[in-house]
């Protein structure tokens, strides 16, 4: 994959539906899962106390040169695959804005810590990215995956996570490089 096709969301990709898949996550406890932090710490999201935490979890991040699992072609076929550098980046854009607001934001993958960490330098990501690489959480709370080429990845959509309790789920998110805008909207509808 070129590195211009990271940073740009081609016109015409499907727009993935509502299907449901995270009706059941408001109002849920956050499991007693520590997961790892590209920062080198273990993240608990299940805190009570914690600050109000955003949570965007995403497929994967393509590296530059390399293409996607099964291919560009097969990729941007699924519905909301494509996107997650644009969405890192918008998160990265509008991280003083998030934390005025009070809150502290994570990006969640099933990659490995090693691979993570290398987007966050590559990329300048203010924030950490925490890995769910053995689905831990993601079985836990029965978060919506696709499979592809063998992996499992997340079905994009963005948690908001307040006293060790899901708040609200944005699902799905669509386009990507939005959801950062987005949860400021909400974040300033819904004052802590």
């Amino acid at each position: 994959m070129r590195t211009d096709q990271l940073f740009n969301l081609p016109e015409g990709l499907p727009v993935p539906v509502d299907d449901g898949a995270c009706d059941h996550l408001p109002g849920m406890a956050m499991p007693a899962i520590g997961l790892p932090a590209t920062d080198g710490t273990t993240v608990r999201l299940d805190e009570a106390g914690a600050p109000r935490t955003v949570v965007f979890a995403y497929p994967r991040t393509g590296r530059p040169g390399e293409d996607p699992p099964g291919g560009l072609v097969a990729w941007d076929a699924i519905p909301g695959a494509r996107g997650c550098t644009p969405q890192a980046c918008a998160y990265r854009d509008r991280y003083e804005e998030l934390i005025g607001r009070g809150v502290r934001v994570f990006g969640l993958s099933t990659q490995d810590t090693a691979y993570q960490r290398e987007v966050v330098e590559r990329l300048q990501l203010p924030y950490s990215i925490l890995s769910d690489e053995r689905l831990e959480l993601t079985r836990a709370l029965r978060l919506p995956t696709f499979e592809t080429a063998g992996l499992t990845l997340l079905r994009r959509h963005t948690t908001i996570v307040r006293d060790g309790r899901i708040e609200d789920v944005l699902y799905p998110v669509f386009p990507s490089d939005r959801d950062a805008g987005n949860v400021i909207a909400w974040l300033d509808a819904h004052p802590a």
